[in-house]
């Protein structure tokens, strides 16, 4: 299941802060939109979007255009040529925008390329890609990145009511982040045991054979 938009998570995170008074809301809706941007886009660097892109080939060249893959957080695997069975994983490159393939010949025409890729996942007005079972985990990011704001804010004036206002938020800020690091810990790809193909190919270099 998917969650519904960021106005959900909005209402957790302010549920978290205990921050439901609409009518004296101690942040705003801009503020907090601000932290769970910060959030998604630190889940995004353990549990990111998996995409596969179709891109094309210049005759002659071993080059690729990478710029069309916005929000990319890695490139996984390049697929070329395509539809054979194994795949054909290639060797690759990247520098900037420019996806080098590692191949001893180039494409002879304009083919089509299969990247494998991870970008930052989206969560907006209208939708996310995030599963709905993490929406705790990015409501917990952006409440702990929230009270740390306000831990500044109120380490820096008087308390004249006698209330701690800043150890209480610097607490409570600490323990929704250090569930934050744990939870994006488990939920990581890389942290996790998955049944995946290796993206490589048994064909050596075209550096290792160019050696002598």
């Amino acid at each position: 299941s998917i969650a519904s938009n960021i106005a959900a998570i909005r209402t957790n995170v302010r549920r978290d802060l205990h921050d439901e008074d609409s009518s004296a809301y101690r942040w705003t809706d801009t503020v907090l939109d601000r932290h769970i941007g910060r959030a998604v886009l630190e889940y995004s660097q353990h549990a990111p979007l998996e995409q596969r892109t179709t891109l094309t080939t210049t005759a002659g060249s071993r080059d690729i255009s990478v710029a069309s893959l916005a929000n990319l957080v890695e490139i996984e695997a390049v697929e070329w040529p395509v539809g054979e069975f194994p795949p054909r994983r290639v060797g690759y490159s990247l520098w900037q925008t420019t996806l080098t393939m590692d191949t001893v010949n180039a494409p002879s025409g304009v083919e089509n390329v299969y990247v494998y890729w991870t970008k930052v996942h989206t969560l907006d007005g209208s939708s996310s890609t995030i599963p709905a079972a993490h929406d705790d985990i990015i409501a917990a990011g952006a409440a702990a990145y929230a009270a740390q704001d306000w831990t500044s804010f109120a380490s820096n004036r008087v308390n004249t009511g006698g209330e701690d206002v800043w150890g209480r938020y610097k607490a409570f800020a600490d323990e929704r982040l250090r569930y934050f690091i744990d939870e994006l810990r488990r939920v990581g790809r890389r942290a996790s045991v998955q049944q995946r193909r290796l993206y490589t190919t048994d064909a050596p270099s075209i550096f290792e054979q160019n050696r002598v």
